[in-house]
């Protein structure tokens, strides 16, 4: 059974009914499973994670997106986290009996049939970038929403489909194909967010540091401690336990310790091989947040 993966990415993440209307009508779309979702009022971002088939993938990420653009206002919308649109990101993630070619061609017609029908900005990224240097994230949200008014209009900055205007409302959006990527949150016992700045410089690729690692620190101001928010790209080559044991060494040198860390949605089995949730100080973490969990039981004919 072909099964693919989809995980949008949200800016709202202090209004629970905003994300709870999304979460209905991708479930009411049918031949999806969700597998999570969840929201994060410092980072003012949601995150949902669903199954299924490519047919029924492509359909329930387009509903949920387009009512996601129906209920998200950008110009309201301040957050630690870097982001360009409502919709802020779409990747497409070929789970069993998929190739990515097949999730990139998947990505491109979802993301032009998107930008066409609500008239917003589609930047491809990942497998599914058209360009060599929009295939990164960061790359790719550079200024953030509020560069956007500008930058949408610079030759080189020309959307890959819809409008080449700047959206006030929805901003843009990026859609793409890539590989199970794992969101990883580390929180600090203090509330100094240039240590966690400090960290998440050490340990990042793009700063000389662990490869396939993106970090950044930030101040959870609701909890009023710094955290070191990073994903991993390829948990195969840098894993769970060496940016946990990096992120710990370095915290040691400057003085603090780690309180706890947290995922963001699911990751495949693999990534917890030889590890207890326990060695990672883990919280919230179960059995459900595993992806192969769900794929071996999935019913694409009906909504799960």
């Amino acid at each position: 059974m072909k099964i693919l993966e989809c995980v949008p990415n949200f800016s709202e993440g202090r209004n629970r009914q905003t994300l709870e209307a999304i979460v209905t009508v991708l479930k009411r779309a049918g031949g999806v499973k969700v597998l999570d979702y969840s929201m994060d009022e410092d980072h003012h971002r949601s995150v949902v994670t669903f199954v299924g088939s490519p047919e029924a993938v492509e359909r329930g990420a387009a509903t949920a997106c387009e009512r996601a653009l129906e209920l998200i206002d950008m110009r309201d919308h301040r957050g630690v986290h870097p982001r360009n649109g409502a919709v802020d990101v779409v990747p497409f993630i070929p789970i069993t009996e998929m190739t990515m070619a097949e999730a990139v061609q998947i990505a491109h017609r979802f993301g032009r049939s998107f930008a066409e029908k609500n008239g917003v900005p589609v930047y491809f990224y990942g497998a599914a970038a058209l360009h060599p240097s929009r295939k990164t994230l960061p790359f790719l949200r550079k200024g953030g929403y509020e560069a956007l008014r500008d930058k949408v209009h610079a030759p080189s900055w020309t959307p890959d489909a819809g409008p080449t205007l700047f959206n006030p409302r929805s901003g843009a959006t990026a859609v793409g194909a890539r590989l199970p990527l794992i969101a990883f949150n580390i929180n600090l016992t203090t509330n100094d967010v240039k240590i966690a700045r400090k960290i998440a410089v050490s340990i990042r690729q793009s700063s000389g540091g662990l490869k396939h690692i993106q970090a950044m620190g930030v101040l959870l101001a609701s909890r009023d401690i710094a955290q070191v928010s990073m994903n991993l790209t390829d948990y195969r080559e840098t894993s769970l336990r060496t940016v946990f044991n990096a992120v710990q060494d370095k915290a040691g040198e400057l003085g603090v310790d780690i309180l706890e860390s947290e995922l963001i949605g699911c990751l495949p089995e693999a990534a917890l091989d030889g590890i207890k949730p326990e060695d990672l100080k883990l919280c919230d973490f179960c059995g459900d947040r595993i992806i192969e969990t769900h794929c071996s039981r999935l019913d694409t004919s009906a909504d799960q």
